[in-house]
């Protein structure tokens, strides 16, 4: 009988304990978190010279030779060479490439990217955050019609950037589909 009324006690704070989240281990301290050893540094070891006197003269405010990071030219072995005109395999890869990329084509791939990389939100976060981001996920290319554009493009000789290009409608998702993840 004790035991039952144990299990029945038990089961609530069980229940409880299982809605904390995925951290509850770590928060009651039952999992280790070692320190990353990535971000753990070490500073260069003190060395003495055989006699005293041959100690060199401080200067306060220099850094020291240990701490000073040499230029990524000097680490690979030697000064970069300078800007040579490209060969001829490297204008015809150029030429298939396509047009130059913008200067701050890094930016916007990182930007993509971070936002496709967005965990999934649980249905408690959609509901307290329903109106989401200001700024739209990206837009989605229709390639058919995409493909339909650069074959007549290629066709009448014009260059591949001439023209709109067509853009995928997404399909319209009701209150219930954007909560549950549908």
């Amino acid at each position: 009988m004790t035991q039952l009324r144990t299990l029945l006690l038990g089961l609530p704070l069980l229940a409880v304990l299982a809605g904390c989240g995925g951290d509850t281990a770590r928060s009651l301290g039952f999992t280790r978190d070692p320190p990353d050893e990535f971000q753990v540094t070490t500073r260069a070891p003190l060395s003495v010279p055989p006699r005293l006197a041959e100690l060199p003269v401080p200067t306060p405010g220099t850094p020291r030779p240990q701490d000073q990071r040499l230029p990524a030219a000097a680490i690979l072995g030697g000064v970069p060479a300078q800007a040579a005109a490209p060969s001829g395999a490297e204008r015809a890869l150029l030429a298939q490439a396509g047009q130059p990329v913008d200067d701050n084509i890094r930016a916007r791939v990182d930007a993509e990217s971070l936002r496709l990389d967005r965990p999934d939100r649980s249905v408690a976060d959609r509901l307290m955050f329903w109106r989401g981001d200001a700024t739209p996920p990206g837009v989605a290319v229709d390639p058919q019609r995409e493909a339909q554009r650069l074959r007549e493009n290629a066709a009448l000789g014009r260059d591949t950037t001439e023209g709109v290009t067509p853009v995928a409608q997404p399909q319209q998702r009701s209150l219930i589909q954007r909560l549950f993840g549908g």
